[in-house]
């Protein structure tokens, strides 16, 4: 383990990761055999992240507010891991770096459960597992959020087009996109993505509505393809319900985004407790989900 420039480092015989200590995003995978870099570089000037955590909500609340126990909070878009300077790493190992996460007064202003919030980044090979495990430490049912973000490169090399690319998946699927309102929020409209199919071309006007936000999946699996030079990368989300895909239009990145949750629907009632897909701990209870990304070179 390796800390330099506000990164940490891990590596195998085959492929060196790097997660950064602000907001511990994934910010880095490289092949050690060709130098390929997987990962989006955050460019500031047109999406400057790689891999936001989100926890304990996943995208936009209505009106940027939620209602716990009658009281109005005001968690930011994505939750509270994001852009916070207050994790610490706890433990770090030949294969893997440990993060904590743990309640304070500042997030108690913004979501009043006494959480700890723990992740995990293993290496082992060409594989790469993102665990997070969500615990309770207080007297009352907890509810939260939680979801991954990693931003993949796309396309790889400079002579190669965005529509050399597609998405694919191990079974055929048929499922819409629940489309985002004008704020941000899930609406009731639906638009046919996949049609008893199990491959989604990439192109630049594919997110022209925002992201793709899939709640019906057979596959617990997506992978990123080149049309010639087939699968570069695969990411596993077995323990998550929902599936975003989503880019910047016309940027040369896709997010492939496991959720446990979703964001504010536009006929929101404000009560976070009734928020779709949002989870609950009882006192003392834990969780633990993981998503894994598999590189193919």
């Amino acid at each position: 383990m390796l800390f330099s420039s506000m990164e940490y480092s891990l590596q195998s015989a085959s492929h060196k990761i790097k997660v950064t200590s602000i907001g511990i995003e994934l910010c880095s995978i490289t092949s050690l055999q060709t130098g390929q870099e997987y990962m989006w570089q955050a460019d500031p000037a047109i999406w400057g992240s790689h891999a936001p955590v989100l926890f304990p909500i996943i995208g936009l609340l209505k009106d940027n507010y939620t209602e716990i126990e009658g009281k109005k909070y005001f968690i930011p878009k994505h939750g509270l891991v994001r852009n916070s300077d207050k994790i610490k790493l706890i433990q770090s190992t030949e294969n893997s770096l440990h993060f904590r996460f743990s309640y304070d007064p500042e997030t108690l202003e913004k979501y009043p459960y006494l959480f700890q919030f723990d992740v995990i980044y293993r290496l082992e090979g060409n594989k790469i597992t993102v665990e997070h495990i969500t615990s309770n430490l207080g007297k009352e049912p907890m509810y939260y959020s939680l979801g991954g973000h990693p931003a993949f490169r796309c396309p790889l090399n400079p002579d190669e087009k965005y529509e050399d690319y597609y998405l694919s998946f191990p079974e055929e699927e048929t499922d819409g996109t629940w489309l985002l309102d004008e704020n941000g929020l899930v609406s009731n409209q639906q638009k046919s993505i996949l049609a008893n199919s199990n491959k989604l071309p990439l192109n630049k006007h594919l997110f022209d509505q925002d992201a793709l936000i899939f709640k019906h999946l057979k596959s617990r699996t997506v992978s990123l393809n080149h049309q010639e030079n087939g699968p570069v990368l695969s990411l596993d989300f077995q323990d998550f319900d929902y599936l975003g895909i989503w880019a910047k239009p016309g940027a040369p990145f896709v997010c492939l985004e496991p959720w446990l949750g979703i964001a504010d629907s536009s006929d929101s009632q404000h009560d976070f407790k009734s928020k779709e897909g949002i989870r609950v701990l009882q006192a003392n209870q834990t969780e633990k989900k993981s998503y894994s990304i598999l590189i193919h070179d």
